[in-house]
C-alpha cells in the first residue's frame, strides 16, 4: 500500500492501517530506540510514546519524506532525549579508541598483515543462534551514534539516505560512523571465526 493510501486510513482513524504499520515498523523502533537508551524495556517505552505520537501528529505529515522515515525520526528524537536524560544520571565511559587498531598498520599505512579471508561458511555461521545473540550484544556495546546507524543499516536494512534522514546526520557522517561501528563488531570476531 502506498504510503498516501497509508496517510490517508490513518487519519480517518482507520484502526486496521494503524496495525498494519505498528507490525510493520514495531520490532525495528524498539531496536532502534535500544541505540540511545539503558534498556529495553526504557526502549519499549519510548516506542509506545512514538505511537501516541504518531497518531496525534499524523494530521501535520507533510509527505516530505516516507511515513517511515517520518516515525523513525520522531522516534529518534524522543530516543535520544530519553537517552540525554538517562546520562544525567548515569557515568559514561568514554574512549579514545580507534575503529582500527593502529599496530595492524605498517609506517606506510598499509596492513602488516592484512585481516584474514572469512570463507564463504559464514552465513552458515552468522545463521547460529549463539553466534547472532553475540553479534547483536557486540551492536550494543556500541557506542551510541555508532549502534544506531549499525541498527538501522544492518538489522532494519534501510538506506544510507534513509539512515540520515532518520537520524538528520549528513551523508559522511553516516558513513564514517557505519565504519566504525562494523569495524568494531568485526574486530571483535574476526580472530574467533579465523580459527573456526
Amino acid at each position: 500500500m502506498s504510503d498516501d493510501d497509508l496517510v490517508r486510513r490513518l487519519r480517518s482513524g482507520d484502526e486496521s492501517a494503524f496495525i498494519e504499520v505498528v507490525d510493520a515498523y514495531h520490532p525495528s523502533m524498539v531496536r532502534l530506540a535500544q541505540a540511545f537508551v539503558s534498556s529495553w524495556a526504557v526502549a519499549e517505552e519510548v516506542t509506545q510514546d512514538t505511537w501516541v505520537a504518531v497518531l496525534k501528529g499524523i494530521n501535520r505529515f507533510e509527505g516530505r519524506s516516507s511515513l517511515k522515515t517520518w516515525i523513525f525520526r520522531i522516534l529518534a528524537n524522543r530516543a535520544r532525549s530519553t537517552g540525554v536524560r538517562e546520562q544525567r544520571t548515569t557515568p559514561v565511559n568514554v574512549s579514545d579508541e580507534t575503529s582500527v587498531d593502529r599496530r595492524r598498520f605498517d609506517a606506510g599505512g598499509a596492513w602488516s598483515v592484512p585481516p584474514s579471508h572469512w570463507s564463504d561458511e559464514i552465513i552458515d555461521r552468522l545463521s547460529s543462534g549463539p553466534l547472532v545473540d553475540r553479534v547483536r550484544a557486540a551492536i550494543s556495546d556500541l557506542p551510541e551514534s555508532q549502534r544506531a546507524v549499525v541498527t538501522l543499516r544492518d538489522l532494519d536494512g534501510l538506506s544510507s539516505k534513509e539512515v540520515c534522514d532518520v537520524l538528520q546526520i549528513s551523508e559522511a557522517n553516516q558513513r564514517v560512523l557505519l565504519h566504525r561501528g562494523r569495524s568494531r563488531i568485526r574486530a571483535r570476531f574476526e580472530d574467533e571465526l579465523a580459527k573456526q
